[in-house]
């Protein structure tokens, strides 16, 4: 999955950021509300982790410009959170609203959860099968036996669980799990999903030629 981390505090972005990558996510980053905004409207992203004070534009701002074109879940991350600003936030479009200071666990699960809501999976566990994908503990098990994946696989099987029914592309793929500081991917679909596939079911990820990949279990 990938997120839009938008804060002008340097020290929080780059640890936000770190803390993110390391549970699993593709981050982009800004460190103004212009350039928030601008990367929020041009690339597709699974969820926006917005600040409220910042230059140029305020997060109320960006919140209110992207809602004219773009549903992205928005989860408002700031000092700021009396309850008549956790109200704004929810009113203008946000999704969730933490408070600074915020308990690390808690924010990853709100936003895990923000995720699962806009795919339309309420439930931690995605079932196809045999194959059950845990989205609290990032684990999979077949009939009950847990299967080792690395984290790039993990990541585009997660991905395609979520979107089950959709032909997926590739493109797609490599846009949703990585960032600017990864280029790993770009010719590694496939090589991939191969693994993928010899850990699971043969049947359960289809291959639709020159179109995509689609789990539909």
């Amino acid at each position: 999955m990938k997120i839009l981390l938008v804060d002008d505090e340097l020290t929080m972005l780059e640890f936000l950021a770190k803390m993110f990558r390391e549970d699993g996510y593709a981050v982009d980053t800004s460190s103004d509300g212009e350039n928030g905004l601008y990367k929020a409207q041009n690339w597709d992203y699974d969820a926006i982790v917005l600040d409220v004070l910042m230059p140029r534009l305020n997060g109320w701002e960006v919140l209110k410009r992207l809602r004219q074109t773009k549903k992205t879940p928005v989860l408002m991350l700031t000092s700021r959170h009396a309850t008549p600003e956790r109200v704004r936030g929810l009113d203008s479009g946000a999704d969730d609203y933490v408070g600074k200071p915020f308990e690390v666990p808690e924010l990853l699960a709100r936003l895990r959860a923000l995720i699962r809501r806009t795919a339309s999976h309420a439930q931690p566990r995605i079932e196809m099968g045999e194959v059950v994908i845990d989205l609290t503990t990032r684990t999979v098990t077949r009939a009950g036996e847990p299967i080792e994946f690395r984290p790039r696989e993990y990541a585009i099987l997660e991905y395609l669980a979520l979107h089950r029914g959709k032909t997926i592309t590739r493109t797609e793929l490599y846009e949703h799990l990585c960032d600017g500081n990864d280029d790993t991917l770009s010719n590694a679909i496939d090589v991939h999903i191969g693994r993928i596939r010899k850990k699971l079911p043969p049947d359960l990820i289809e291959t639709q030629h020159s179109r995509g990949y689609c789990i539909h279990g």
